[in-house]
Formats: structure tokens, C-alpha cells, sequence
């Protein structure tokens, strides 16, 4: 089952800033949103997360409109990594991970919590920040915690890989990760580094995972769809090479996009000033 989004818009303010929006994030995919700024990107996540209810249309997770979903459900079926967070409290590392696991305090062991806590900063490339205060980590340093975060979260009773933990009941839930711009702050090889993450949840433990890109290369390496926003409407959705042309981002990006022969076979889309 997937999560789907029919027919939403949002308006805030007397503005629609998403309209008519219909798109499924489907447990085994990765798809990306890709779209200039304002576009409506940020805002179609926190709709389909459930922080902001649509003013039209419908979101159903696994069949069940998100509305009549409780919050603990939702929590425990769905992460989100968040474009920034702000916390300022000076909480280890480890901890801020650790509040992933909050969802399934009354049906998790602290044995288990911390294994996948531990497992997830391995991930996430941490290790030497996991008794760090988390306010004075640079930019990059927290995409990664919270990445780490949103891991523990989505992994719920099953744990990252078949075999890891004991079997409990609880694993059989379709699960979804939100990623708003997770590779902002960060360096190509952590950049990259994530995106492999959150394809691996996608292709090897079946999450649904939908992420807010700007990079059109990361999108064709990393996504298997893709939606295309502009002004708070679709204007293209479906397989990367079916969205991914060169006329279709010029005309929505208004900046002369074309592809060049890579040489390790395909091609690489880059803006051309000018």
C-alpha cells in the first residue's frame, strides 16, 4: 500500500500554494520532487506528512486517510527529515538520534532502541559526533544527526536489515521517509553518501521514499520517479528519463538546460549560462 495524495491543494493566506496535486509515494521507490524555488515542494511534504492538513483533496497512507489517523500511527509508519531544525538544548549526539525512537517506547527494549540507534550513526557517518553537543555541530554535521534520526525512526520494529532483531509483529506496516532537501550543508561525498542511504531503504527493505531535490544529476542517479512543480502545480511526473529532458527543464527552470555525453556512459544535464 502506498501513500497517495488525490486531488490536494493547500491555500494559506488566500493563495494556493499547492493545487490539484496527485501523486503516490509507493513502498520499493524512491521519488523525488524537483521544482524551483517556490514551487510548492516543501510544502507538498508537510501535507503529505500530516503537519499541514489540505484544504482539498485527500491523503491516504496504507489505505487510511491521514486525518483519521492518530499521531502515534503515523509516527510510527513514517519519518521526516526536516530542511532545518532548530534545537538548541545541548543534547548529545546520540540523544537527539535516540528521540527517533520515541514512537515505540512502550512496545521497544532499550536493548533494541540502542542497536539500531548505534547502527544508524554508523550510517549516517557520525561515530566521532556521537557525544558531541548537538548545537555546536555545523550544518552538515546535523543533516547527518537527523538523518540518523529519521533512520531509527522508519527502521520501527524491524530493524534495517532481515535477521537483525527478533521478530515482534510489528513489522509488517509499510513505512515512508520524507527527506525536505536532505543534501543541503552537506559535501559531495556525504551528499552522495546519503542519497545511497535512502535508496538502499527504498530498493532493499521496501520504504516508500520521497525527497525534495535541486541537483537534476542526483535526481537520474538516485530516484526511479520523479514529480516536476512549478508555481504549486504538477507540470510532469513519472520515470526519470520520461521527465528528466532538457526542453521541459529549461521551460520550467527558465535557464537553457542541456544534456552532455558523460563518459561513463548516459548523460550529465547541466544549465547553460546565458
Amino acid at each position: 500500500m502506498s501513500l497517495v495524495a488525490q486531488d490536494v491543494s493547500f491555500v494559506a493566506r488566500g493563495r494556493y500554494l499547492l493545487r490539484d496535486i496527485s501523486l503516490e509515494v509507493t513502498p520499493g521507490e524512491v521519488l523525488a520532487v524537483l521544482g524551483p524555488n517556490g514551487a510548492g515542494k516543501s510544502t507538498l511534504l508537510r501535507v503529505l506528512a500530516g503537519e499541514y492538513r489540505a484544504t482539498k483533496g485527500t491523503i491516504r497512507q496504507s489505505g487510511q486517510d491521514i486525518t483519521e489517523t492518530t499521531a502515534l500511527a503515523l509516527a510510527q509508519s513514517r519519518a521526516v527529515m526536516p530542511q532545518a531544525a532548530s534545537m538548541t538544548f545541548p543534547f548529545a549526539v546520540r540523544d537527539v538520534v535516540a528521540l527517533g525512537r520515541a514512537p515505540f517506547r512502550k512496545i521497544s527494549t532499550r536493548q533494541l532502541d540502542q542497536k539500531l540507534v548505534r547502527h544508524a550513526i554508523r550510517l549516517a557517518d557520525i561515530d566521532h559526533l556521537a557525544d558531541r553537543a548537538y548545537p555546536a555541530l555545523s550544518g552538515g554535521e546535523k543533516q547527518r544527526v537527523h538523518l540518523a534520526r529519521a533512520l531509527v525512526q522508519v527502521w520501527g520494529m524491524d530493524g534495517p536489515e532481515r535477521n537483525m532483531v527478533p521478530k515482534t509483529g510489528h513489522e509488517d506496516r509499510d513505512r515512508f521517509l520524507l527527506l525536505d532537501e536532505p543534501t543541503s550543508g552537506l559535501d559531495v561525498s556525504h551528499q552522495h553518501a546519503l542519497l545511497g542511504v535512502a535508496r538502499r531503504e527504498a530498493h532493499q527493505n521496501r520504504v516508500g521514499v520521497l525527497m525534495i531535490l535541486h541537483d537534476f544529476n542526483q535526481v537520474t542517479a538516485y530516484a526511479d520517479r520523479v514529480v516536476v512543480l512549478q508555481n504549486g502545480e504538477m507540470v510532469a511526473k513519472g520515470a526519470v528519463d520520461d521527465v528528466m529532458r532538457p526542453d521541459l527543464l529549461s521551460a520550467v527552470f527558465k535557464s537553457p538546460i542541456r544534456a552532455i555525453p558523460d563518459p561513463e556512459g548516459g548523460s550529465v544535464l547541466v544549465s547553460q549560462a546565458g
